[in-house]
């Protein structure tokens, strides 16, 4: 992998773009979500300098204002990582946008003129370029920064959002989220982002955070070949002591045996209570490391770095950690979150190609479970899964995309019901089905092929009750089968062995297994008591 993306560790988001685009509530929603300050740099220059902005654009004239702003600019900027409003010109001086642009990522929020025109006049702050009559002056404005507007890359039209939708849409769109569904006193939120390089600058972002040393960082033999050096020496130039841990791969290997052997290398590597766990590679790596930094010394700061498509948008988010037993998957776990989760899609590059299809099941999961329009995007992803399509001409723009999306999906529901006492449910969707039959084929069947078949098999019975759809089983068989995933068993398993082991599985209640199935694409019901789940599963 070659050093592609610039990574900036303390990222600032700025909302730009004409008066009345919402850019002040927006921002302030958009901050509290991220748990960052937010500042709106037209009152910050109005408290600097004890002036309204029309007064000092009456006194000093437009470029007199734009020389203030551009100092305010620079001094909030070395406050560290924010949210930002900025006035609708300034970024027309190229030294500003330059700034701006080197610090963290602009976001344009815009409007059709006449819904610009009808907030501004509700409004009692006074814009200075349109001080006489608002709407010939707008248009006049609108059309000076037209080009200027078009530039920015990434753009939210508020007319047609509510502020908190336009809010969860810009951090959708930047991959940024900071989770609090599991915040205690002891466990604080954490960060999710998405950042295409950002492995080169783990160190830093664990810096930003105050987590400290000495690291552990725990990764299986396959994954450890090809990253343990560049994330060791991310760490190691952020003045980190850091201490590798290589475990062997494969979900066959996640055992309380492999757990034990990370809490002896855990107290080899002098690991505290303050130090820091990394888990790095896919979702056994995170379940793992994660379950053993949550109960070594009764709980160390873990940091999720996934290296698979699996682990991104599913396994690494929601505080989930655990290991197998012989009976079944997960059967030993707790819910510890993680203080951050990374998701760099450029590690993606090295990812077998039978992996990274699995991944895909996933993918198409949280489109069925609530996004419609992932699930349509899916039917063209194919692209990015045919073999022996060579693994750099993906386009990786598209799949930072899905990510995003996926994840967004996960976060947005996992928010909601953090401990899984409802609608979190619907996330097992395809996993009931696909624990038994990952189970049962020794792990031969990979876990994304086990949910995939899952899904076509638990949709089935959906439709068998009358609940789904007609059809819908087929629906998502053929997006499946198009991207080359499994949607039977494979004939050499035992259905009645799976069937055992669905009946162990750890989402039963009062004895009965219970089933999250879908009405629809985005349309899910969790808790599902299904008669004849049995004969679902013989005949498949």
């Amino acid at each position: 992998m070659t050093k592609k993306s610039v990574f900036r560790h303390l990222s600032s988001v700025f909302l730009y773009g004409p008066s009345g685009a919402g850019k002040s509530r927006v921002g302030e929603l958009l901050a509290k979500n991220l748990h960052l300050p937010f500042v709106d740099l037209d009152e910050e220059i109005e408290a600097r300098s004890g002036m309204w902005i029309p007064e000092i654009f009456a006194t000093e004239g437009e470029s007199g204002f734009r020389e203030r702003e551009q100092q305010m600019l620079r001094r909030v900027l070395s406050l560290g990582e924010q949210v930002i409003a900025l006035g609708g010109g300034a970024l027309t001086v190229p030294a500003s946008r330059e700034l701006v642009e080197s610090l963290g990522r602009v976001v344009l929020l815009n409007a059709p003129p006449k819904t610009l025109l009808k907030r501004l006049k509700s409004d009692d702050n006074q814009r200075p370029l349109l001080a006489d009559d608002a709407e010939k002056d707008l248009s006049a404005l609108l059309a000076q920064r037209k080009e200027h507007y078009a530039s920015f890359a990434l753009q939210v039209n508020t007319s047609e959002k509510t502020p908190e939708a336009a809010a969860w849409d810009i951090q959708v769109q930047l991959g940024i989220f900071h989770l609090r569904g599991m915040a205690t006193n002891q466990l604080p939120g954490y960060d999710v982002r998405v950042q295409p390089g950002g492995l080169y600058h783990l160190g830093e972002m664990l810096k930003a955070r105050d987590l400290r040393g000495p690291v552990a960082v725990a990764t299986d033999e396959n994954v450890g070949e090809l990253y343990l050096a560049r994330v060791t020496e991310a760490l190691t130039n952020s003045g980190f002591e850091t201490y590798g841990i290589t475990i062997p791969a494969g979900e066959a290997h996640k055992t309380l045996g492999t757990v034990s052997k990370l809490w002896d290398a855990f107290l080899s590597a002098k690991i505290e209570r303050g130090s820091t766990v990394v888990a790095l590679g896919g979702g056994v790596v995170g379940d793992l490391a994660g379950f053993a930094a949550g109960t070594f010394l009764r709980g160390v700061p873990w940091v999720g770095v996934p290296t698979s498509l699996l682990a991104m948008v599913d396994a690494s988010l929601g505080g989930k950690t655990g290991a197998d037993l012989p009976q079944g998957k997960n059967l030993i776990g707790a819910f510890y979150p993680p203080r951050l989760a990374l998701a760099d899609p450029e590690v993606l590059e090295t990812l077998p190609e039978a992996e990274f299809v699995s991944g895909i099941a996933e993918v198409i999961k949280h489109g069925v479970i609530a996004d419609s329009e992932l699930f349509e995007t899916c039917l063209d992803f194919r692209s990015l899964c045919e073999a022996p399509r060579a693994r750099e001409e993906r386009d990786f723009g598209s799949l930072e995309e899905i990510i995003r999306r996926a994840m967004a999906v996960k976060i947005h529901i996992i928010e909601q019901d953090p401990f899984e006492k409802g609608i979190r449910a619907a996330l097992n969707f395809g996993h009931t089905v696909g624990h038994g039959v990952e189970l049962i084929s020794g792990f031969r069947v990979r876990h994304g092929e086990a949910v995939a078949i899952g899904m076509v098999a638990e949709t089935r019975m959906a439709e068998q009750i009358g609940l789904a759809q007609a059809g819908l089983s087929d629906d998502i068989a053929t997006v499946l089968n198009n991207l080359g995933l499994p949607t039977e068993i494979p004939p050499d398993l035992d259905r009645a062995a799976i069937v055992a082991a669905m009946q162990r599985d750890k989402k039963k209640a009062d004895g009965i297994v219970r089933f999250a199935l879908p009405v629809k694409v985005g349309d899910m019901r969790v808790g599902v008591e299904v008669e004849d789940w049995k004969a679902v599963i013989s005949k498949q």
